[in-house]
């Protein structure tokens, strides 16, 4: 077994190394179109839960680690393995498998924001103008981004990709700056309320938003990026992930625990992209 111990040794075989190796190779393949056939995903997801259990196998038995390696260094496993979790939403695949993911969300956001509509009967009076002005503008927007979401499904072209990457991101802007209005909302009952409503548009929005990312290149990303002026940190103090955990979770028929993952690792890409 001396040469598992010399792997742990040696300075460019660290655990990091291996883990972002995997990953690099299957970023690799797909860049250049290679799939599995009829296998497809779920044949990359064995390879990498598997993978990544085996290594977490391994870690446990580091010698390196010892007595001083602790809770970090266990955390800092885990988050590396979390950015191998398999990712429904954030997997590379070619365009018409996102745009069809893509199509998917679109039955949640049509009824969330059916929901807030819905809402403007009940909401506490006080708090009804604030929530009706925050949200006036998520029907259009729905169904703008519902219909370019289908189109592109059925013609995944540069033009159509163009289209519904503005729209998906002008509706990120008007959720965020809804949840900003939200805020202003007095009665604490009523601002949870409505804010949780609004992120559940919010959830399938940014759902969204991370497909689109996987076919879009940097320059794309970056104009894209640019437009978006309320960014994710702006709304950080307002968020509820246990509930866009659960949105998710419900979405892809997972444990909670993965779709916390999903959308920690999916919100860092956002961010990295510059939203």
């Amino acid at each position: 077994m001396n040469w598992i111990a010399n792997i742990w040794q040696h300075p460019r075989t660290t655990m990091a190394g291996i883990l972002l190796g995997v990953a690099t190779i299957a970023g690799a393949l797909n860049g250049q179109g290679v799939t599995l056939g009829q296998a497809g995903t779920g044949t990359v997801v064995a390879l990498i839960s598997g993978i990544a259990t085996a290594l977490l196998g391994m870690i446990s038995r580091d010698p390196s680690s010892g007595a001083v390696a602790g809770s970090g260094a266990k955390l800092g496993a885990w988050a590396l393995i979390a950015l191998l979790l398999p990712l429904p939403w954030m997997g590379g695949c070619k365009a018409a498998t996102v745009a069809q993911e893509i199509v998917n969300w679109t039955p949640t956001l049509q009824s969330a924001v059916a929901a807030v509509d819905a809402a403007g009967a009940v909401i506490d009076p006080a708090a009804a103008p604030i929530f009706t002005t925050a949200t006036v503008g998520f029907d259009a927007a729905s169904n703008l981004l519902v219909s370019q979401a289908k189109a592109y499904l059925a013609n995944p072209s540069a033009p159509l990709l163009q289209q519904l990457q503005q729209q998906v991101v002008a509706f990120q802007q008007i959720v965020n700056q809804a949840l900003l209005s939200a805020a202003r909302i007095v009665d604490p009952k009523s601002q949870q309320y409505a804010l949780g409503l609004i992120q559940v548009v919010g959830t399938a929005v940014n759902a969204i938003l991370a497909l689109v990312q996987q076919i879009s290149g940097k320059v794309q990303l970056a104009a894209l990026a640019t437009a978006a002026t309320v960014k994710l940190a702006q709304i950080e103090p307002l968020r509820n992930r246990e509930l866009e955990a659960a949105i998710v979770a419900a979405h892809y028929d997972e444990p909670v625990s993965e779709a916390r993952a999903q959308v920690e690792v999916a919100e860092e890409r956002a961010v990295r992209a510059g939203f």
